[in-house]
């Protein structure tokens, strides 16, 4: 639901989607990156000892928390920002376009 009680719009709905995907995708190329750290010397490399099923267990341990963080963050840092179009709080409409596309300020 909206901040003002009404039905989500389909802009609203599709960009919910987006920055889920997004969310998921970055969370799972981070994890495989951080994975590929920490085990890949245990996968291209005879280590000695328990060495190899330590690092194997400590790169999928932290992938695990990683891609969990990453994507709690993504959606909380979403969910923050008002959508394009709605009232704020001072009942002010923020607007769904620039009005001046490709200007930055009204000084320019």
């Amino acid at each position: 639901m909206t901040g003002h009680g009404g039905r989500r719009t389909q802009a609203e709905r599709d960009a919910i989607t987006v920055e889920i995907g997004y969310a998921l995708c970055s969370a799972a190329f981070a994890a495989a990156l951080l994975f590929g750290a920490v085990a890949g010397p245990a996968l291209l490399f005879e280590l000695p000892g328990g060495w190899e099923k330590l690092l194997l267990r400590a790169g999928l341990a932290l992938a695990a928390v990683l891609f969990a963080v990453r994507v709690v963050s993504v959606l909380f840092r979403f969910r923050g920002r008002p959508a394009a179009g709605v009232e704020d709080e001072t009942g002010r409409a923020e607007p769904s376009q620039p009005s001046q596309p490709g200007r930055t300020s009204p000084d320019s």
